[in-house]
């Protein structure tokens, strides 16, 4: 089965698949993948987003994937990937390699037969990957295959307005899916699917 998170902006989307996640693998649910962190910083008004890390899964490696365009000048390099499609967000390209690269070993995996199959996780997929084809290309290609012996189910995020998109794109490789909002509501359906 294929659950798509989804919400407005900034809305604790990845810190609730972090929570969920942990639990999951706390009952024998394992995740590979990525998830996508943010970098916060406190600031008089609260907390402000500056950039956005990935981890990956399962091994858990934490790279740096974006950094906010108004702060290009704080440390991040000038070969770092800059798109149309992404105006608040500086990607360094080094790391869409890295996460291409786990996204290809998974696909490599995917017929494996597993005692404890895993959760597919992509974090998340946005007009890059939607709409320009571009981006996390192995992440779309492994979803393009849809279910396997090793990943029987997936969980990727997409902001509200690609949902429909993103309905479409996996419909015939994932017949079903659901849609999830990083809630109690949300975790309850994905522990009832996903834990026997």
């Amino acid at each position: 089965m294929l659950f798509i998170l989804t919400g407005e902006f900034e809305i604790g989307k990845t810190r609730w698949l972090e929570a969920e996640l942990a639990y999951l693998r706390a009952n024998g649910v394992p995740a590979a993948g990525v998830i996508a962190p943010g970098i916060w910083e406190r600031t008089p008004d609260g907390f402000e987003k500056r950039g956005i890390d990935n981890v990956l899964l399962p091994e858990g490696r934490r790279i740096r994937f974006a950094l906010r365009r108004d702060l290009s000048g704080d440390g991040v390099p000038e070969a770092a990937h800059a798109n149309e499609t992404c105006t608040k967000w500086r990607i360094e390209e080094d790391a869409v390699n890295q996460v291409n690269e786990l996204f290809g070993t998974l696909a490599a995996q995917r017929n494996d037969v597993v005692a404890f199959p895993s959760l597919l996780v992509v974090d998340e997929l946005g007009p890059l990957e939607l709409v320009r084809g571009a981006g996390l290309t192995q992440a779309m290609a492994l979803l393009d295959m849809g279910p396997s012996a090793a990943y029987p189910h997936a969980l990727i995020i997409v902001r509200s307005s690609l949902v429909e998109c993103a309905c479409e794109r996996f419909a015939s490789a994932w017949g079903e899916h659901v849609i999830l909002q990083p809630d109690d509501q949300s975790g309850n359906l994905l522990h009832a699917n996903l834990l026997h």
